[in-house]
């Protein structure tokens, strides 16, 4: 009898929480569902738990959980408030954009800011169809994690009709140094050798493969490079 109670009462929490749920959700708006920034990553991530041991454990006193729920969607709107109302305090909350790549190099010391490996940028940048890096004027890692690609004037998507010209084969980094590290096997597959790639560093003024932190070829046999000391001088400012 207890059991089919305690059923009776976890199947009444889910009846009355997902409706007041779903109120929470729109009172809070569609950027804490859809971009979802560090402090909305938060909220979502207590919601969730609390609203998880409500319904999983029958004894939790029920209107407490309603009080919590209601609690935490009026302390996000507070938060939300602050940050526009004061930029200097909203920075503290939030993830400043970071540049990554200023024309067509990756600029080492802001990856490391925010934890980013080669890999990913280039896996962030073929999902927006970018596939050398050589073609990026600036790309910016936003407060969201996700990668904003401004184009080369050049290299800006036009359909055949806008530019009335054929469109010539495309062009695509393959990585030959990763980090300072020769990567042989696709060597190999290209067809070329260790001298072979240490003569191209050498006629870029690079007499050491550690200082390279990206090189690749493109099938046009272009040698492009970033070096671990990059420079950073020339990088315009990004602030929210």
């Amino acid at each position: 009898m207890e059991i089919v109670m305690d059923s009776v009462k976890v199947i009444g929490r889910i009846v009355t929480i997902l409706p007041l749920l779903l109120v929470v959700g729109l009172y809070m708006g569609k950027r804490s569902i859809g971009e979802l920034p560090v402090f909305d990553f938060l909220v979502v991530l207590v919601l969730g738990s609390v609203v998880g041991a409500d319904i999983a454990d029958p004894n939790i006193d029920h209107i407490h959980t309603v009080v919590a729920m209601i609690v935490i969607a009026l302390l996000h709107q507070f938060i939300i408030f602050i940050k526009l109302n004061n930029k200097r305090l909203g920075k503290l909350l939030t993830f400043e954009p970071t540049v990554v790549i200023y024309d067509g190099k990756f600029l080492v010391k802001n990856m490391k800011k925010v934890h980013y490996a080669i890999d990913n940028i280039m896996q962030m940048l073929r999902e927006k169809n970018v596939f050398s890096v050589q073609d990026v004027e600036i790309a910016i890692v936003e407060a969201n994690g996700r990668l904003s690609v401004k184009l080369k004037g050049a290299k800006e998507w036009a359909a055949k009709e806008d530019v009335g010209a054929v469109v010539s084969a495309a062009e695509y980094d393959v990585p030959v140094i990763l980090d300072g590290e020769l990567q042989r096997p696709m060597l190999q597959r290209l067809n070329k050798n260790e001298e072979w790639i240490k003569g191209k560093l050498l006629k870029n003024n690079i007499t050491d493969v550690k200082e390279v932190f990206y090189g690749a070829l493109t099938p046009s046999g272009t040698f492009v490079y970033s070096l671990k000391n990059e420079g950073d001088t020339s990088i315009p400012p990004m602030e929210h």
